[in-house]
């Protein structure tokens, strides 16, 4: 090895660190997700979309885990891809939202101010939800089994 390399070796940083931490942070990711089903004010799709691309670049075994999740995993797929989201899922995320944002600006929150900026927020993720691509019926969706 020439001295210029081994130098060049000697100055570069050792990246070791990075795989665990990037899986780390994809859990954590994976858990506010997990909870911003049932908190409408955390969202769930950005901290499922981190967690897949912190597994991306970290753990092909856990990447793998999150798309083949059955809870996750083609709700993930289907909005990287670009294919939408079900109406279904759609219309069940902004009522539950909208619910639970109303009882809880009714019955847990005395401030005003902090009312108002939860039914901003709420309309914006609506706004969000509204605009994302309705996926069709036959792009994949398994019919129902009802």
């Amino acid at each position: 090895m020439s001295a210029s390399a081994s130098k060049r070796k000697l100055d570069r940083p050792s990246r070791r660190w990075l795989k665990p931490l990037l899986v780390a942070a994809g859990f954590l990711f994976v858990g506010l997700g997990v909870a911003g089903i049932f908190l409408p004010l955390l969202p769930t799709t950005p901290f499922l979309l981190l967690a897949a691309a912190c597994f991306a670049r970290s753990s092909e075994r856990f990447y793998n885990w999150l798309l083949s999740n059955r809870w996750c995993g083609a709700y993930i797929r289907d909005y990287r891809e670009g294919r939408g989201v079900p109406v279904k899922v759609k219309v069940f995320t902004i009522a539950l939202l909208w619910l639970v944002i109303l009882l809880s600006a009714a019955f847990a929150v005395s401030s005003t101010v902090v009312r108002v900026i939860m039914i901003v927020v709420a309309a914006g993720v609506t706004v969000h939800i509204v605009t994302i691509k309705a996926k069709k019926r036959g792009s994949g969706e398994a019919p129902d089994t009802e």
